[in-house]
């Protein structure tokens, strides 16, 4: 290799990333002092607390960086494989061994306070190994047996992580739908998915029966239009008869397959009933918190509702209710901001590349990203469900930040070079 090809490392970074990486992660770590602050406990880096533990993540996490910067591109390619059926042992040993969090076991106990949780890694590894799919010659994801595989890739690790059983890393797979459709597969695909939640929610709001009869009104009407061609008339009939099927096991779903601490959240955020002070209570006060904030919040530091323990989990999946109380409508739309630049930033790499591989896998990086700050945004604000996922370099912990990290840098590397081809 010669020397330039050699220093190509430091000016072929995409430094803005890097930058913009850094800005997130330093609001992080003070938002989580904000979130757990105690006068007695008032050093930056103290080791007892969640924010001195998250420096020592922090630090980890930029060495673990670095250290995919030297990497050779080819060879994280050619990981992509091992790393998946490691991670997929990972997930079955959790399940073995993994301890108890919250109800659910995904979490291996690594000593001296430290926890490994493989479902963060999951998500890593899916991407690589999708990418490295995907970009394989006469791979094309609209012919089924390429979908299939594509589809299995996928849902492995999904099925596992049901099993601990975590609903909220489990639907973050589901994102890479974006990566598929951006790959070639019909937009009909994200037509129907939304159809269907579109129906599962209404199934839920509205009789049943008042549903069915605007479905076949819709169809006779179509039918009606469109009487000479066939196989539309064919597909709207076989349309309909999925859709009322799902609409009578909407219920059954309902009762039989969610837990009912599910079914009350999703009571909740429709409207169908109200518990303050059960599962409402977090949604409650979280939007109590942040609209306390007002335009300009409370301070840094001068927090009540996080502090005063009114919020609870405030620096791990609820810590956007920190920024909004003490930095307001400002600091939320500034940090908002940050995560939309980030991953509009990660897309243009994605559509620089001569690479498909790197272009695959920065469509999986951008699409988990953007899961992950609309769910858990979301769910502060009261707008989806609470299921309970971090929101990325800002909440607490050190799977997630490592994860993210080697998430982001492994698609650094690849565009540092991004010249060649993988």
């Amino acid at each position: 290799m010669s020397n330039q090809q050699q220093r190509s490392f430091f000016f072929n970074v995409d430094w803005l990333t890097v930058l913009l990486y850094l800005v997130l992660c330093a609001i992080g770590w003070f938002n989580i002092r904000a979130a757990v602050y105690a006068p007695g406990h008032s050093s930056l880096i103290d080791t007892s607390t969640n924010y001195g533990k998250q420096f020592i993540f922090i630090c980890a996490s930029l060495v673990v960086a670095i250290v995919i910067l030297l990497l050779e591109s080819r060879f994280i390619a050619a990981l992509a494989p091992a790393f998946y059926v490691i991670v997929l042992l990972l997930l079955i040993l959790v399940l073995i061994i993994g301890r108890n969090v919250g109800g659910n076991q995904a979490w291996i106990n690594m000593g001296g306070g430290f926890r490994l949780q493989p479902s963060e890694f999951a998500k890593l590894a899916t991407c690589l190994l999708l990418a490295r799919y995907l970009s394989g010659t006469n791979i094309r994801v609209t012919e089924p047996k390429s979908f299939m595989m594509a589809a299995g890739i996928i849902g492995l690790p999904m099925l596992l992580i049901l099993r601990q059983p975590d609903m909220g890393s489990t639907l973050v797979f589901c994102s890479l739908i974006f990566v598929l459709y951006r790959e070639g597969l019909s937009p009909y695909f994200l037509v129907i998915a939304g159809l269907f939640i579109a129906l599962f929610v209404m199934a839920l709001l509205y009789n049943p029966l008042y549903i069915i009869l605007t479905l076949v009104a819709i169809t006779a009407l179509v039918v009606y239009w469109g009487r000479r061609n066939r196989k539309l008339i064919t597909t709207m009939v076989i349309g309909l008869g999925i859709c009322i099927a799902f609409i009578f096991s909407v219920k059954f779903i309902y009762s039989k397959v969610l837990k009912q601490h599910q079914t009350e959240r999703i009571n909740i955020l429709l409207g169908i009933t109200t518990d303050l002070r059960g599962e409402g209570y977090n949604v409650n006060q979280s939007k109590i918190a942040i609209g306390s904030g007002k335009l300009w919040g409370k301070g840094y530091l001068h927090g009540t509702q996080t502090q005063y323990s009114f919020v609870p989990a405030p620096s791990t999946d609820f810590i956007f209710c920190t920024i909004g109380e003490e930095w307001g409508f400002v600091g939320s739309i500034t940090v908002i901001g940050l995560f939309m630049f980030l991953i509009l930033r990660v897309i243009y790499i994605a559509e620089r590349q001569r690479s498909p591989f790197t272009r695959v896998y920065a469509y999986g990086v951008a699409s988990v990203l953007f899961f992950h700050v609309v769910i858990n945004i979301g769910m502060t604000i009261g707008i989806v469900p609470v299921i309970g996922i971090p929101l990325p370099f800002i909440s607490y912990g050190g799977s997630s930040l490592l994860n993210f990290t080697i998430l982001l840098f492994v698609l650094i590397k690849l565009d540092s070079n991004r010249m060649g081809i993988i």
